[in-house]
């Protein structure tokens, strides 16, 4: 799971970096207009993708992390 998020991570990177220089947000308009929807939506896409790697659960080995033992066993 992690390799797909830092893959699909790296691929929003790579179409901001190609894509920034070729917006343009100063001509006003409908211009402007798609390419300030476009940043938002690559950076929506970008903290989505960050979110899930750093929030994503440990795998666990072996025993389970929050298992509890009983001192007593009533009957």
């Amino acid at each position: 799971m992690k390799q797909r998020l830092l893959l699909c991570l790296l691929l929003c990177g790579v179409m901001l970096y190609y894509a920034v220089p070729r917006l343009t947000l100063e001509s006003g308009g409908l211009e402007s207009l798609f390419g300030g929807t476009w940043l938002l939506f690559a950076l929506l896409a970008v903290a989505g993708n960050l979110t899930g790697i750093l929030y994503s659960p440990a795998k666990r080995k072996g025993k389970r992390l929050h298992e509890k033992k009983r001192l007593r066993e009533y009957q």
